[in-house]
């Protein structure tokens, strides 16, 4: 096991408890987001299907800025997409979070696919069989959003994003933990 030294976490240790607050924090909103998976992936989509209603605003905006009818009708054609797609977003975030759900599906069985060609064409490496392991889990996962499609597209987002809060609030409360121990170590 490596010795972490103050030289790794800098100045991090200073503030270790404010990470420790912060990861404890997300922990904790990561346990709601899972017990409200269904409102968190609706808001999630709808926050997304608003930033592009903002970024298509923004982007009228500045297709008057510039000179040059070709410019021009580039940035109102962005603009007009991302307007459109905004609305469409917001007025059926439950459709969109359906559309959503399908394509991380699709894109996890195809993760899974690609992770395990890799570990076979590592086979002579120690420790191929994780990567082969982890093609599997994602190619299962994936699996099983498809076959609980479209009623998954309800609650997969939401989930993943809990789950993120999870692990992102567990890793920083770790490190503040680290840096504690780093600070008594040295004496600062």
């Amino acid at each position: 096991m490596m010795l972490v030294t103050k030289e790794m976490v800098g100045n991090v240790n200073i503030k270790w408890r404010w990470l420790l607050g912060l990861g404890i924090l997300f922990v904790l909103l990561g346990f709601v987001g899972l017990g409200a998976s269904f409102a968190l992936t609706i808001v999630s989509v709808v926050m997304f299907g608003i930033m592009l209603l903002i970024g298509g605003g923004y982007q009228f905006v500045d297709a008057f800025r510039y000179s040059g009818w070709q410019s021009r009708t580039s940035h109102f054609l962005i603009a007009l997409l991302y307007v459109v797609t905004g609305v469409i977003i917001v007025n059926d975030p439950m459709g969109t979070s359906s559309i959503f759900t399908i394509m991380i599906a699709g894109a996890l069985v195809a993760i899974g696919l690609v992770r395990i060609f890799m570990a076979f064409q590592m086979r002579q490496t120690q420790g191929w069989i994780w990567l082969a392991l982890g093609g599997v889990v994602a190619i299962a996962l994936g699996i099983m959003i498809v076959s609980e499609w479209p009623l998954s597209g309800l609650w997969v987002i939401g989930m993943l994003i809990a789950i993120e809060m999870l692990v992102a609030g567990w890793s920083m409360a770790m490190m503040a933990l680290i840096c504690r121990d780093v600070e008594k170590q040295t004496g600062a």
